[in-house]
Parts: structure tokens; sequence; C-alpha cells
């Protein structure tokens, strides 16, 4: 099943993707409200199954997707968690993932202009992101695997000069409205990463990026019942499961976003992302 938040007729809702590609809305404004419902998976299913699902739906002419969670408690980020990457970079894998956080201020629309300022080392950072279902606390692997409710596509827009300004990532990771999220949410028993899901990133048409979530170090279960031991996961969190080699930063020279760029970022199963670049060098602190 695909889920999404749309916008129509002047309001937001929660919706399922029709097979005809119509969205029916459902009883929440978004995604983040539908998945505090008790029941979301069950009524979402019997509300698609209904007779008159077509008639009720909304067509794809006239309907802008959105943000399909814009309001999580909670959005974690993994680096360094494709093994292919980690070992042509010459490192070990790691023990443990490397964890930083984000607000959910940085998260913003698919399809929406991505407006950066301050910075002159803009690069992309294509990505799987895993949602979840269900609280979590002190998860096992199999109890994460049972609370995830799906997947989306995400891009970590990063501000390398922020952020290698300090040993602490997070001022780099956390620019208002640089992170694209979507365009759709697919729930887990319709998307294996565990058995290979394709990421790739694109700038301006050429492939920069390209991985499969088959050779994830710390798999998307594995992650929520990592991070589940030191804080709880509640329905809405998101946790982007890191990317693959092909960033701007890791090339020589390296090459960064400027205005007027076209990045987009596809997620086999998921769909793509495709974000305008406006980048002004007004403001550094």
């Amino acid at each position: 099943m695909k889920l999404a938040t749309i916008a129509a007729g002047g309001g937001t809702n929660a919706a399922v993707v029709l097979p005809d590609g119509s969205y029916l809305p459902l009883g929440a404004p978004n995604l983040s409200s539908l998945l505090q419902q008790d029941q979301w998976r069950e009524e979402a299913t019997r509300q698609a199954a209904a007779p008159d699902a077509v008639a009720r739906s909304v067509p794809r002419e006239g309907t802008t997707l959105l943000n399909p969670l814009p309001v999580p408690a909670k959005v974690i980020c993994c680096g360094l968690n494709y093994s292919e990457h980690i070992l042509e970079m010459g490192r070990e894998l790691p023990r443990f993932p490397t964890l930083f956080a984000k607000f959910a201020d940085t998260l913003t629309d698919p399809f929406a202009d991505l407006d950066i300022s301050g910075s002159e080392s803009v690069d992309w950072e294509g990505e799987l992101a895993v949602v979840v279902g269900t609280a979590l606390r002190h998860a096992d692997e199999a109890e994460a695997a049972a609370g995830i409710a799906g997947y989306t596509a995400a891009n970590d827009i990063s501000m390398r000069d922020w952020q290698n300004r300090t040993l602490q990532w997070f001022q780099g990771k956390a620019f208002d409205r640089s992170t694209p999220l979507g365009p759709v949410l697919v729930t887990a028993d319709e998307l294996d990463p565990e058995a290979g899901v394709e990421v790739s990133c694109y700038l301006n048409g050429e492939r920069m990026q390209h991985g499969n979530t088959a050779s994830l170090v710390f798999s998307a279960a594995r992650l929520l019942s990592y991070i589940s031991t030191f804080t709880e996961l509640r329905p809405g969190d998101i946790v982007l499961t890191g990317t693959p080699g092909g960033v701007g930063m890791g090339m020589n020279p390296p090459r960064y976003l400027s205005d007027g760029d076209v990045l987009t970022t596809e997620v086999g199963g998921i769909g793509r992302l495709e974000n305008h670049i406006r980048v002004s060098s007004r403001v550094t602190a």
C-alpha cells in the first residue's frame, strides 16, 4: 500500500494511492497524524477496498504531494552505512552506527525548491528513510521489524563547510527546509530493503550515486532496535539509513550544488524526489 500527504481543494489530507493513481483521502490531515491512530493500517486498507473508493478519490491532476510526515517527534540519521562504499574508502566496517539528529523543520516537500543561503559547499545524499509505525523501546530486531510502518525517500542535503567547522555534524545537517522527503510512504509489507532496494541520485540528469540497500551494514530493523535502547521511538518518527558513494565531497576536486541545478533522488519501489536548487552566499556566521 502506498500512502501520501496531499494538498487538494484548499486542505491537506493523508491519502491512499489507488491503483489508477488517484488519491483516497483518509480521516487525518497528514501521515504524521494518521500513524497516531491505533488501527491506521486496517482502516486505510478497508477504505481502499471499499466499492466506492474510486468515486470518493481525488484525481492526480490538481493534487500536490507534500512532505508525507510533517511533524515527526524524532528525525534520526545514520552515516557511513553502505558496506561497499566504506570498504572502497579503505575503512573498516563500523561496530556501531554513526548517528545524528535533525529537526522536523529540516524536512520539506518532495518537489520543493531548496533555498540554501550561507553555504558554499552544498552536497547531496540520496537515502532510504524508514518510518516507525508503533512505539519501540528496548526492541529486539524482530520487534523493530514488526514496528516499521514503511519506507520513503529522502535527500540529506549537507552544508559541508558548516559540517566541517567542528567534529559534530549537526550544524551542517539542520538547515531549515533542506531535506526533501516523499513522495509517498510504501508500507513495509510491500518493500524489503534487506532483499535489496536501489537508491540513486542525479544531478542535472547525470547519475552521481547508485547503491543497493542489501549492502547496508545496519539494516532498518537493526537501526530501530539500536536507537530504541536509548530513546523511545514513536509512530511517525523517521530514521534515514545512510547514503551510498558518489557524494560531491568525495570527488577530486569536490563538486557541489550550484544555483539552478536540478537534483533528482530515486528509490526503487517508492518513487522520486525532484528539487530545483537555489543557492545564495549571503549570511555566513
